[in-house]
């Protein structure tokens, strides 16, 4: 959640079937090679010479489900930080040999880790690897660096929550109203307090505890070979210590048997808005696929269900948005529990019951009918457009595969989605809308405008005798 340094976090180029990619058949296998090294770090490579680039992501399993408690917003803040620079190569050097050769960098921090990403010409995968091993081994901890960040992340969030009409409501305290370990709750984004309060001692401590291999999965896709890259990871990691990794806690919940709701003013917003949020299948579960078809059919695109009946059919919002785990990447991107939210401005003559009394509605559809053949295929070919168009991308397949071998402890999971898209059925969508949209399990956050203060009356005037 960098300020921008890249906006291209999200799909690449569609890549239809009869693409160039596919040979005799209509399925692209995207080629995968894993290597651990002795120190625990895990390196994932997919050749393709296609293009003269590479895209390189290094994931770190830790994110804000896992930082320290009255520390709200740390990963957040430590992602800032790694860019910071190092006693070897100072801050901006990052800049200038990866920008100064054509490429690109961001980094963003997400629930259950945290990433660092670059695309260059191939010929700068060396330095590229080289500067990421060296901000793992350690950082230039100083109060100046710190301070600065903190500032920097206080600013991002004044500028998105604070002075935003709505204020990311949707995810930060719909989180914080449906879930009840801290782990899940918390607002990662981060309080002021909290971050006023981290030293350099918290900042050394999180780096050592977790940003180091046996915590770390490199992905690199593009023009290379899983030799050459598998060479130049141990060149430049491989002489990095490993530290033992702290078990990491138990995050899990069940799903929530009592409707969960609040209320809330918004001086900024002009109409009322509402966000909805039910607890979805874990991770790796037989639920997980049929509920992002699921997501897809109600709020996936303007020819979903609840767009189609709700914003043009009875003409009740004036806009929806949502999916799994939103606005933090989609529901292969969490290993702890999650929700599928839909967030919704509606018009001021509708009330928030005869919204929910609509969602209802469309999902009482799919609990009795399921859904035709028809609507099932174009779904599912539209989030296979979406999967492999991803893929495209030398910067989004580095990071996916990264993500899954980090998440799922498999990067080949990137050639099952696809598969396992195809076999979700119609009894499928029955089973998860009936098992997990419920109203048991739903929390509802309804945001309204402030009304407005009152004008004060004129100071009354005193005329001197």
């Amino acid at each position: 959640m960098r300020m921008t340094r890249l906006s291209a976090l999200a799909a690449g180029l569609l890549l239809t079937f009869g693409s160039a990619h596919a040979a005799s058949t209509d399925t692209w296998k995207v080629p995968v090679a894993v290597k651990k090294l002795d120190n625990g770090l895990t390196v994932v490579v997919s050749e393709d010479h296609s293009s003269p680039t590479v895209g390189v992501s290094v994931v770190y399993h830790v994110g804000m489900r896992l930082e320290p408690q009255n520390r709200t917003g740390f990963a957040h803040l430590f992602e800032h930080l790694m860019f910071e620079g190092t006693p070897t190569a100072p801050k901006g050097t990052f800049d200038r040999v990866i920008q100064g050769g054509g490429g690109t960098f961001n980094g963003s921090t997400r629930a259950d880790y945290t990433n660092y990403i670059a695309s260059a010409p191939a010929g700068a995968l060396e330095p590229i690897l080289w500067l990421e091993a060296d901000r793992m081994k350690t950082l230039d901890f100083s109060e100046k660096n710190l301070a600065n960040q903190q500032n920097v992340v206080k600013e991002e969030i004044r500028v998105n929550v604070k002075n935003q009409p709505y204020g990311l409501f949707f995810w930060t305290d719909l989180n914080n109203l449906a879930f009840d370990k801290w782990a899940n709750k918390h607002d990662g984004y981060g309080s002021f307090k909290d971050l006023d309060h981290a030293s350099i001692e918290d900042v050394k401590t999180f780096h050592d505890t977790f940003y180091q291999p046996a915590n770390a999965v490199i992905g690199i896709a593009g023009d290379v070979t899983p030799a050459q890259a598998f060479e130049l990871a141990q060149k430049y990691f491989g002489s990095i210590p490993s530290r033992a990794v702290p078990e990491r806690p138990d995050v899990s919940e069940p799903l929530n048997t009592k409707e969960r709701r609040a209320e809330q003013t918004d001086a900024l917003a002009k109409v009322p808005a509402l966000a909805v949020g039910w607890k979805v299948p874990e991770r790796g579960s037989k639920d997980q696929i049929p509920m992002m078809v699921l997501s897809q059919l109600l709020v996936g695109d303007d020819a979903s269900r609840l767009y189609q009946g709700m914003v043009k059919g009875r003409e009740q919002l004036l806009r929806i948005g949502g999916g799994v785990n939103y606005p933090l990447g989609s529901s292969m991107d969490y290993a702890g529990p999650s929700q599928l939210v839909l967030h919704a401005m509606y018009k001021p003559n509708a009330t928030p019951d005869q919204v929910l009394a609509s969602i209802n509605e469309e999902i009482a559809k799919i609990n009795k009918d399921g859904v035709d053949d028809a609507t099932l295929a174009r779904v599912k070919t539209k989030m296979l457009s979406e999967w492999y168009g991803g893929l495209e991308s030398f910067l989004n397949r580095a990071n996916t595969l990264a993500k899954l071998q980090t998440l799922w402890g498999s990067a080949d999971v990137v050639n099952q989605v696809p598969d396992w898209i195809q076999h979700v059925s119609s009894d499928d969508l029955k089973r998860v809308a009936h098992t997990y949209l419920t109203d048991a399990n739903r929390s509802v956050i309804v945001r309204v405008p402030a009304a407005p203060t009152p004008a004060k009356a004129p100071a009354t005037a005193t005329k001197a005798l």
